[in-house]
């Protein structure tokens, strides 16, 4: 009984603390309580399951891989070499050629949608946990492999949509169109299908599908205005036989034609006003009539503005929704620590009390350094945009100068302009590098301006705000009398230097005071070492700038001239207008359309000089009268040397290529049979 009453009596307190013990995990657990009480809110993003499709991306691909494969293979048919085997089956098939690089005419547009579809994906399928498509559910240790064989998949996949257009033919047309077609209603339905995926932010996986859906919708209507224009259309045997004749036409009118020449008046009138407006406009790319951005740079400049959408939106989903979760998710324990370590102003630290005014200080804090995230963001695309429009304007002036033979212009020493095997190394690789740099150059231009504006907000902005001394305020006001003392030597020293150090004269300038001006520079040493500290740290910040904002810019170096090899983005530019000038120059392409039409006198009517300008009508397609003949000849050297003045560097190719003596206007007249 003792044992059993013994038992009872200890079985009853223990019995009272597990009742008590309810009330304890209630106070313990008292926050999350609360928390999972209040109404749920969007700002916390809930978990996202898995979106399946309807059109997979792996059935997706597995459907059109071998479609796009028997496309090229069918496109290849209409591709003959002629000359290699002609009397099997009127010549082999050939090789599709994706786009004429250097080329000035054709569809820029389209060739650069396309561009913008393989960048798209390849930003995609950078974060994708399936970066090849055709296998799912890879493992963390193959998966680096699948993305280095989906760098080549995708350019494969890809191939007709552009080869289509280089065939000029109806049927690629007509291949083309239902090939945009197909691909377009199938991402558009993958994405209205599942337009939220769990990936880094809910609407990550839509936005970045955005370019990829917009150059698709281009080419659906860019394909059919080609087919219609194909049956209706009178330019496309013209075209078929010599790319580019129309631009080479445009670009000599232009040249030739006499343009009047300002008066020196407008330069008297020319005021502060004009000056920024013709400053502003060096930022703005204004078409100009006789000249085309060449194909290589339209590429460039769509996938350098690709990249910097797709940075932007990355940057922006992977730390704005977090810095909200973490806003509306502080709690006032977070704060009472926050006070403790001095981060967040109290008026009694060492005493916590409500934390009902620190909680809310905290939350500014936050959206304040969200908007300065969100600002700095906006900065910099707006920055980075505006310096790739600059290297349109730059690129123009150089290619100009280059085909005028102005070398020195561009370069600050005489190069030869010539293919070499690092020439072309550097233009095949231009539009990624172009690329690749504004991605880099809008990231380095975030991580600046956003420390730079945090820095500014929290040091100058809201103490200004609060009415609070921050440390900073504090040093500035202790250290006045130095701050005073530096503004007041440099000023004497201009001052100095003005008045008693520079003896002017009417038409020279000499020093005076010598011994004064020796005493003054030993006593100042000092205080100019302490000058030059601040002189350095700004030296340090402006140079710092200049690099960021510049970054993306190919055709400025970063590094002096003695060393401006060394920058591989400016490198590669310098060898990419080489290639351009000596393979594409439009002079030399009109000379070369001139020797096509004196091997061909009866050709079609294209090659009649009936249409041709007045810069090339050097060649006469029909039996002239022996009494011209010399009128022509006359003519055709007067065009040649004038040619000739206006654009130096065509001599050399003048000497290798045109070396047949119907280029100097000998022998105009047809050849007899």
């Amino acid at each position: 009984m003792a044992a059993n009453g013994s038992g009872g009596m200890h079985d009853a307190p223990l019995d009272n603390n597990f009742a008590g013990t309810d009330d304890l995990v209630s106070d313990w657990y008292i926050y999350e309580t609360m928390e999972t009480a209040m109404p749920q809110d969007d700002t916390f993003l809930s978990i996202i399951p898995d979106c399946n499709p309807t059109i997979s991306p792996r059935m997706y691909h597995i459907c059109m891989a071998p479609v796009s494969l028997a496309v090229l293979m069918g496109l290849s048919l209409l591709v003959k070499r002629r000359r290699l085997h002609r009397s099997c089956w009127n010549g082999v098939p050939g090789l599709l050629s994706p786009a004429n690089f250097l080329e000035e005419e054709g569809s820029q547009g389209l060739v650069a949608a396309v561009f913008g579809i393989l960048f798209s994906s390849l930003c995609v399928l950078v974060l994708d946990r399936d970066p090849l498509p055709l296998i799912t559910h890879s493992s963390q240790g193959t998966r680096e492999y699948w993305k280095i064989l989906a760098l080549l998949y995708y350019p494969a996949f890809y191939y007709p949509l552009i080869a289509c257009a280089t065939v000029r033919h109806r049927v690629s047309y007509l291949v083309g169109c239902l090939l945009s077609w197909c691909h377009c209603m199938v991402h558009i339905w993958q994405k209205v299908d599942c337009p939220q995926s769990p990936k880094i932010y809910r609407y990550y996986s839509m936005l970045s599908y955005v370019p990829i859906i917009l150059c698709l919708v281009l080419l659906s209507l860019w394909y059919p205005a080609l087919l219609i224009r194909s049956f209706t259309g009178q330019e496309e045997t013209l075209d078929k036989e010599v790319m580019g004749r129309g631009y080479y036409k445009k670009y000599l009118k232009a040249v030739l034609s006499k343009r009047p020449r300002k008066g020196s008046s407008t330069k008297i009138e020319e005021n502060l006003l004009s000056r920024v407006q013709t400053y502003l406009r060096s930022y703005i790319y204004a078409p100009e009539e006789g000249f085309r951005i060449p194909l290589k740079l339209v590429l460039s400049i769509t996938t350098a503005m690709i990249a910097v959408y797709q940075v932007a939106l990355l940057l922006l989903v992977a730390v704005v929704p977090t810095i909200q979760i973490v806003r509306a998710g502080m709690t006032k324990d977070i704060v009472v620590l926050l006070v403790q370590f001095g981060l967040v102003p109290s008026e009694s630290p060492a005493i916590p009390g409500d934390m009902e005014k620190e909680l809310n200080t905290v939350k500014y804090y936050l959206w304040s350094l969200e908007v300065c995230y969100i600002c700095s963001l906006v900065l910099c695309c707006l920055l980075t945009c505006t310096m790739l429009l600059r290297t349109l304007v730059m690129h123009r002036k150089n290619l100009k100068a280059l085909y005028q033979g102005a070398v020195l212009d561009v370069f600050y020493k005489a190069h030869i302009l010539r293919p070499s095997r690092q020439a072309i190394v550097c233009w095949m690789s231009f539009a990624g590098f172009q690329t690749a740099f504004a991605c880099l150059g809008l990231l380095i231009q975030q991580v600046i301006f956003f420390i730079c504006s945090v820095g500014f907000t929290f040091l100058f902005v809201i103490p200004l705000q609060s009415g609070t001394n921050t440390h900073l305020f504090k040093i500035i006001q202790n250290m006045w009398p130095f701050w005073l003392t530096l503004v007041v030597a440099v000023i004497m020293q201009n001052l100095a230097a003005h008045y008693q150090f520079l003896e002017q004269h009417p038409l020279r300038k000499e020093l005076t005071n010598r011994r004064a001006l020796y005493i003054v520079t030993y006593l100042l040493f000092p205080i100019n070492v302490l000058v030059g500290v601040l002189a350095g740290v700004w030296r340090m910040v402006i140079s710092g700038l200049y690099n960021a904002v510049h970054f993306c810019q190919l055709d400025i170096s970063l590094l002096n001239r003695g060393v401006e090899t060394f920058d591989p983005g400016y490198h590669a530019y310098c060898h990419y207008l080489k290639i351009e000038v000596s393979q594409s120059h439009p002079v030399m392409k009109a000379f070369c359309l001139l020797l096509l039409q004196l091997a061909r006198p009866e050709g079609p009517p294209g090659f009649r000089a009936s249409n041709m300008e007045e810069g090339i009508q050097l060649m006469q397609p029909k039996n002239a009268p022996p009494s011209r003949a010399r009128f022509k000849q006359s003519r055709a050297r007067w065009w040649l040397a004038y040619t000739l003045l206006n654009n130096p560097s065509l001599t050399a190719c003048r000497k290798t290529a045109l070396s047949d003596p119907t280029a100097n206007g000998t022998q105009l007249s047809p050849p007899k049979p």
